[in-house]
């Protein structure tokens, strides 16, 4: 394998730093181009110092002088705005670009990448959620590899290595069940946001640790999936599987199923997303059976997580049904964050946002980005209205 020139965007959040640690692992295989960063200067700074990208971009324009002044000496440009991230992937030292934007803000930098036939490692699944469609043909187009990283989507892409000529009957999501697996909406009803960002298993962000607990994230996999394997919305299962060490499953026509397994941790997904389709050594833990002697299963209880369910029916009804439902959860996400939401209403607006615009069903691009601005638009405008 020779070397391959990364960028990351999103370096300072939890899967940015932890694919920092596998650069770190495999300095012979593996060497930083571009990092970028929302707003945290200082971890973009530290970063920059040590592993000397060709750019760095930090969205926060507030922030563009300080860390400018910090890299000057180094010679690494600097670039700042949403616009700086699209410019910072049309490097030519760029063999892959490594996707860890929370949210929709992903969808450009994405696309600005594939048209540069960068092959893309995608941690931020909204860009598949908002623009599935648009997406997948784009790969096509350019002729890139679209890598998952998520955990759930690189098992299932790694059991069907190989199984090009057999035919998926389904795949099957695992989910931890999050913080509040097997309450009830009276317990959900005074659940605050403390509580709902102490996830049992994972370290994330607090917008996926949110979505985690309201199983949204499964709902966002669902449309991911979909639109990676291309498979139809019948041919995704989830499963509730609290010990989080099978990742995902996939069920072959003859009814055999392959599933991939291992320890709880985002660095083996990123370094298979980075060095594929080489298996490199590495000194991560292992997993041990005998720590686990039981594993379980149980179904997703949607009746009382609706947010799954509301996932589900936008898959269905298509168009920018999934564009919607991405926007208005972002909205509702901060809304709980910022205490002007409670967790059960986070469910209520996104089905009210949903039900307060037309469908469209064959949007482009352009399309897709004002639907986006309309939909957080209304979903504020909710908000507001319930505070009077």
């Amino acid at each position: 394998m020779s070397i391959r020139k990364v960028a990351i965007l999103g370096s300072t959040g939890s899967v940015g730093t932890q694919a920092l640690e596998v650069i770190r692992a495999f300095p012979e295989l593996l060497e930083v181009s571009v990092l970028t960063a929302a707003s945290n200067a200082e971890a973009l700074i530290a970063q920059a110092i040590e592993f000397k990208p060709k750019a760095v971009a930090i969205t926060d324009e507030r922030c563009f002088e300080q860390v400018k002044l910090a890299l000057n000496s180094l010679g690494i440009t600097v670039y700042t705005s949403e616009a700086g991230l699209v410019e910072v992937v049309q490097y030519d030292e760029i063999d892959v670009v490594l996707n860890a934007i929370v949210g929709a803000a992903g969808l450009r930098p994405t696309i600005e990448a594939i048209q540069k036939k960068r092959d893309i490692a995608l941690a931020n699944k909204e860009t598949l959620v908002v623009a599935g469609a648009l997406m997948m043909d784009m790969v096509k187009k350019y002729d890139v590899k679209m890598l998952p990283v998520d955990s759930e989507h690189s098992a299932i892409f790694q059991c069907l290595v190989g199984e090009q000529a057999n035919p998926i009957e389904k795949v099957i999501l695992t989910a931890s069940g999050g913080p509040f697996r097997g309450k009830k909406r009276s317990f959900l009803e005074k659940v605050t946001k403390k509580e709902a960002l102490k996830h049992p298993n994972w370290v994330m962000g607090a917008k996926i640790t949110i979505d985690s607990a309201s199983l949204m994230n499964k709902g966002l996999e669902v449309i991911e999936a979909k639109w990676l394997f291309d498979l139809s919305v019948d041919q995704v299962e989830v499963v509730v599987h609290p010990q989080s060490v099978i990742h995902s499953m996939v069920q072959f026509q003859d009814g055999s199923i392959k599933a991939q397994m291992g320890l709880p941790d985002m660095k083996l997904p990123i370094q298979n997303a980075l060095t594929y389709p080489y298996r490199q050594q590495n000194s991560f833990e292992r997993f041990d059976f005998l720590k686990y002697p039981s594993l379980t299963f149980e179904p997703a209880d949607t009746g009382t997580f609706r947010n799954l369910d509301l996932a589900y029916q936008a898959l269905r009804e298509g168009g920018d049904r999934p564009c919607v439902l991405n926007a208005a959860n972002e909205v509702a996400v901060d809304a709980f964050l910022h205490d002007q939401l409670s967790f059960l209403g986070m469910s209520d607006l996104i089905e009210a946002t949903m039900c307060q615009l037309n469908v469209v069903k064959e949007p482009n691009l352009d399309d897709l980005i004002e639907i986006d601005r309309e939909s957080r638009i209304m979903a504020r405008d909710l908000i507001n209205k319930n505070k009077r």
